[in-house]
């Protein structure tokens, strides 16, 4: 068997403390069919000092669930790991950039469509008002360019007051009713193979699709052409090696637009794949025989 790592959130963290177990348990169950174990290591220990996650041939950031609560420090743990030579998959360098979602305007300059956004230092309620004409449309969300699991994300219509904004840099995009209508669509590619695909719908009344706000997820067994060209468009933009990475795209006016690549610590949904994980565990285990 061959042992490696999985940084975990804060120890005692009491926002993720009760579920990252969980998941970590479905990984490794993944990990397990290969002959691989894991040994959750508590991120936030390591953002100085690299020397523990070195006695490890792979760290796994998959359960560093807060660091965008504590961004400065993240950015700092990954110039450590870089620096060290911890062997990280994905590598740090896409830890570092991945983590604010102004990255999304660098694949846009390259060819990849987003949803329209206008990014900003702060937002006032001026902003926003521009935002509604600019889009024409009659909602938007606003959110922080660092977030996670629709942390600080607000939907605001036409005339409501901007309460709760988010600080510092943030992104507002019109609201896409087809997210609340038909979803949002994930791809998970392991080694960079497509492993399967998900559709995410939020609960009636929401819209969000994150499951901790009562969001469903359905297996899709073939995926739209157009949806695998653009999840393929986007890997070809990125240069640095990805162990795994999980492209999220919706569908608007006849077009397939990228949401997010998520890059760090993205839920698999092993549950729905065909093979419960076996994909990632042969992708991880190709990389420690590499």
């Amino acid at each position: 068997m061959t042992g490696i790592a999985v940084l975990t959130p804060a120890a005692g963290d009491g926002t993720y403390g009760p579920h990252w177990p969980v998941v970590l348990e479905r990984l490794s169950a993944a990990l397990a069919l290969t002959g691989v174990t894991t040994r959750p290591m508590a991120w936030p220990d390591h953002a100085r000092d690299a020397s523990a996650l070195l006695d490890f041939p792979l760290v796994l950031p998959l359960l560093a669930w807060g660091y965008h609560q504590h961004h400065a420090v993240w950015l700092e743990a990954t110039r450590t790991w870089a620096g060290a030579g911890v062997r990280l998959a994905n590598p740090a360098s896409v830890l570092n950039w991945n983590s604010d979602k102004a990255y999304l305007r660098r694949l846009e300059a390259a060819g990849i469509a987003i949803p329209p956004t206008a990014w900003g230092d702060g937002v006032t309620p001026a902003q926003v008002e521009a935002a509604f004409d600019r889009f024409g449309t009659e909602t938007l969300i606003v959110k922080p360019t660092v977030s996670g699991g629709a942390w600080k994300t607000l939907k605001i219509g036409r005339g409501e007051a901007l309460v709760d904004a988010p600080e510092g840099a943030t992104m507002i995009q019109p609201f896409l009713p087809d997210l609340a209508t038909a979803g949002e669509l994930s791809l998970l590619f392991f080694g960079g193979r497509l492993s399967h695909a998900v559709l995410k719908t939020a609960a009636p009344g929401d819209f969000r699709i994150q499951s901790q706000f009562g969001g469903r997820y359905a297996a899709v067994a073939h995926p739209p052409v157009e949806a695998l060209a653009l999840a393929d468009r986007v890997l070809a933009a990125i240069e640095e090696p990805l162990l795994y990475a999980r492209i999220d795209m919706v569908e608007h006016a006849g077009q397939w637009l990228l949401m997010e690549a998520e890059l760090i610590e993205p839920d698999f949904y092993l549950s729905e794949a065909p093979d419960r994980g076996l994909l990632f565990a042969e992708a991880v285990r190709a990389r420690l025989a590499g």
